[in-house]
C-alpha cells in the first residue's frame, strides 16, 4: 500500500527544491559569494557546509567575512551591481594594538588591495566610491594599526575606495586642515570621486555598519570616541572623522590653510557648512563608535593659541581662505601595496618655503 506524505511534508520538499534552483541559477550567474552568504542564511547560524561559521562564533573579527569575497567564474564582465545592504556587514568590531602587528602582515590579509591602497569589490560594481584622506606626519605606528582596520572595514561594505596619506615635510609646526586640502587636490586627479572621508590616523572605527559614503549634507562620522566616554562633546563638532562630497567641498571652499597647531579648524569647517546652508549629519551613537589609538601630544602640534581669534573671523575670512589660496609643492607621490603616500612642503604660518 502506497505511503501517504502529509501536505506539510510535500510543503518542504517543494521548498527545499526551490532553494536549490536559485542556488543553482546564481552559481550558474558566476556568483559564488552569493551562493555561500545564502547558505550561511539558510543553515541560521551553524557551521555552514563552506566550513565558515557565523559571524557569532568570531564576533567583532574584522577579517571574518573577507573569506567570503571570490572573484566571479564568469569574470569582471559578468559582475552584477552590489546589493543595497553589503551581506559581509558583521556589525560591532573588537579593536585591539599587538606590537607586534607588520605592514607586510596587513598586505597579505588584504589580497585584493592594489597598488595605491585602491580597491574595487571582485565580485560586484559597486555604486560608491570614497577617498580616504589622512594627514600625517611621525606616526608611522598609528598608522599601520589604522591600515590594519580599515582596509577590510572598507572592503565589507562592498565600496570602491583609495587610501591617500598625505605627510607634512620638514619641522614647521603641523597643519591637518592644510594637509586635507592638499589630500582633496591629489585625490581628484587620480579619479572622479564622490566622496571624500577626512580620518585622523589615530581613530579606528568600532563597528562596520558605519557607511564610509557621503550624505546630502556633510556627515560626522567619528560621533562616539572612547576618549570622551563615547559621547559627542558639543552640538557642533566636526573633528575626527568627516565626509563630504566634492561639490560640498568646494561649496565651502575647502579647508582653512591658516590653523597651524592644534585646535579649532574643525570649528571653523563646521561654521563653513552652516554658512553655505547645509547641515551636519550624523550616524546612530551606537553606530559611529572609534578607539583612540593613545598617544603623548605631537612635538611640533602644540595648542593653536591663535584659534579663537581665527574663529571669530570666519563668516568673513572664509571665502579667501581655502582651496582657492592653496599653496604646497609636491616633493614625491609613491604608490605603495596599502596606501599612496604622498609628501608635500607647506610651509610655514609665514608663508611656503622649502621644508627642512
Amino acid at each position: 500500500m502506497p505511503m501517504k506524505v502529509s501536505a506539510k511534508a510535500r510543503y518542504l520538499a517543494l521548498l527545499i527544491c526551490v532553494q536549490l534552483m536559485v542556488i543553482v541559477l546564481m552559481y550558474r550567474e558566476g556568483s559564488r559569494r552569493r551562493v555561500a552568504y545564502l547558505i550561511g542564511i539558510l543553515w541560521k547560524g551553524g557551521i555552514s557546509p563552506t566550513g565558515l561559521h557565523s559571524n557569532a562564533s568570531r564576533a567583532g573579527d574584522v577579517y571574518l567575512n573577507l573569506s567570503l569575497i571570490t572573484r566571479p567564474l564568469g569574470g569582471e564582465n559578468e559582475l552584477l551591481p552590489c546589493p543595497a545592504a553589503s551581506p559581509y556587514l558583521g556589525g560591532p568590531i573588537q579593536v585591539s594594538f599587538p606590537k607586534e602587528l607588520t605592514l607586510e602582515e596587513v598586505r597579505r590579509r588584504n589580497p585584493y588591495v592594489t597598488s595605491g591602497g585602491k580597491y574595487k569589490p571582485p565580485d560586484c560594481e559597486s555604486s560608491h566610491s570614497t577617498a580616504i584622506i589622512i594627514p600625517h606626519r611621525n606616526r608611522e605606528v598609528h598608522l599601520k594599526h589604522l591600515l590594519y582596520y580599515l582596509h577590510p572595514f572598507l572592503q565589507r561594505q562592498q565600496l570602491n575606495y583609495g587610501i591617500y596619506v598625505i605627510h607634512q615635510a620638514g619641522n614647521y609646526t603641523f597643519n591637518r586642515a592644510k594637509l586635507l586640502n592638499v589630500g582633496f587636490k591629489e585625490a581628484m586627479k587620480e579619479a572622479d570621486w564622490i566622496c571624500l572621508f577626512c580620518h585622523d590616523v589615530d581613530l579606528i572605527p568600532e563597528d562596520d555598519r558605519n557607511m564610509y559614503t557621503c550624505e546630502k549634507n556633510p556627515k560626522h562620522s567619528s560621533i562616539a570616541m572612547d576618549k570622551f566616554g563615547y559621547k559627542l562633546p558639543y552640538r557642533t563638532y566636526f573633528g575626527g572623522v568627516s565626509a563630504l562630497t566634492a561639490d560640498q567641498y568646494m561649496k565651502i571652499n575647502g579647508f582653512p590653510n591658516n590653523y597651524w597647531g592644534w585646535g579649532g579648524e574643525d570649528d571653523d569647517i563646521a561654521s563653513r557648512i552652516y554658512l553655505n546652508g547645509m547641515m551636519i549629519v550624523r550616524p546612530d551613537v551606537l553606530l559611529g563608535r572609534y578607539k583612540m589609538i593613545k598617544h603623548a601630544h605631537d612635538k611640533g602640534n602644540e595648542e593653536n593659541p591663535k584659534r579663537f581669534n581665527l574663529l571669530a573671523k570666519t563668516r568673513r575670512s572664509w571665502k579667501d581662505d581655502g582651496m582657492n589660496s592653496l599653496q604646497y609643492v609636491l616633493l614625491s607621490k609613491q604608490h605603495l601595496p596599502l596606501y599612496t603616500n604622498i609628501t608635500v612642503d607647506i610651509g610655514s604660518e609665514r608663508g611656503l618655503r622649502r621644508a627642512t
